[in-house]
């Protein structure tokens, strides 16, 4: 009697799926819950703030069927953590591009946690410096190679991308905003040309010094021991030859014979393309050589 009676109950947990059944369905439930509540975040701003309870729960916690990179941080004004600042405007290029994708799924998550927001969270990894990225993989506990170096690779976006795509499998393919200061720069240098041009226009005789020339080819030389594409070689030139048309403006503004109200009109000339030309040579050195601290009129 006991035993048909056992036989029976085994038969209706069966029926029933079992005692793990509701649990499971348990489990379904709380990561649908996460993904959705993680979509939605994600569908406003590409990169999720995160506190310590939002790290925790969403993070942390079991369930999870997706990765989430987290760059750990200290924005706040009185850190005065300008790498923080740089890394962080390449990880929003980054998380954009991967949101505005057409590759896009709920397969991995872009977060920030920082420290004036979450400091518990930086006690819990045992984490003292900032920035730091790490990948939080769906399964298990992170890894060594889950933390980005940082020191070695940089935090350009198309690197960071290759990490990604090593530890999770998913390739990003970096867009950033367009840049419109090449051609403006170029258009500027362009009329400073033909205004000093006109300017001369009784005399030309300096298009044919071959010192002036020999002078301004050497910009063609850039002495950069650091891998560069083509068009931001043009640029650098672009740059540089700006610098030096100003210098020679400003010494045609104090040996010329011409009269003093040209000669005022050279100097300022002279003087706006040396300051334009290398706040912005600086601002492309700060760019790739990333904690660099110092910038002029343009960051």
């Amino acid at each position: 009697m006991a035993v048909s009676r056992m036989l029976g109950l085994l038969a209706l947990l069966v029926a029933l799926g079992g005692p793990g059944a509701e649990g499971q369905k348990r489990k379904e439930m709380v990561l649908s819950e996460k993904v959705t509540q993680l979509m939605e975040w994600t569908s406003k701003k590409a990169v999720i703030r995160m506190n310590g309870d939002k790290f925790r729960r969403l993070v942390k916690a079991p369930p999870r069927n997706y990765s989430v990179i987290v760059m750990f941080t200290a924005l706040q004004p009185h850190r005065q953590c300008v790498v923080c600042k740089q890394a962080d405007e390449e990880y929003q290029i980054l998380a954009n591009s991967w949101r505005f994708s057409s590759a896009f799924t709920n397969k991995i998550f872009f977060a920030t946690v920082d420290f004036d927001e979450g400091s518990d969270v930086f006690q819990m990894l045992n984490m003292n410096s900032a920035p730091t990225f790490i990948n939080f993989p769906p399964k298990g506990k992170p890894k060594r190679g889950d933390t980005y170096e940082l020191q070695v690779r940089g935090f350009a976006a198309e690197q960071l991308a290759r990490w990604i795509a090593d530890r999770t499998d998913v390739n990003i393919r970096v867009i950033r905003p367009p840049n419109y200061a090449g051609p403006l720069m170029l258009g500027l240098l362009l009329a400073v040309i033909g205004g000093l041009v006109y300017l001369r226009r009784s005399n030309l005789d300096f298009l044919y010094n071959k010192t002036g020339w020999a002078f301004a080819a050497l910009n063609y030389i850039h002495g950069s021991s650091q891998a560069q594409f083509v068009a931001e070689t043009h640029i650098v030139l672009l740059f540089n030859g700006g610098v030096t048309l100003g210098m020679v403006l400003l010494h045609e503004a104090a040996t010329s014979d011409m009269d003093v109200g040209k000669r005022k009109i050279m100097c300022m000339a002279g003087i706006g393309l040396v300051v334009v030309f290398f706040s912005w040579l600086l601002s492309i050195f700060r760019s790739k050589y990333h904690g660099y601290p110092y910038s002029f009129l343009m960051n």
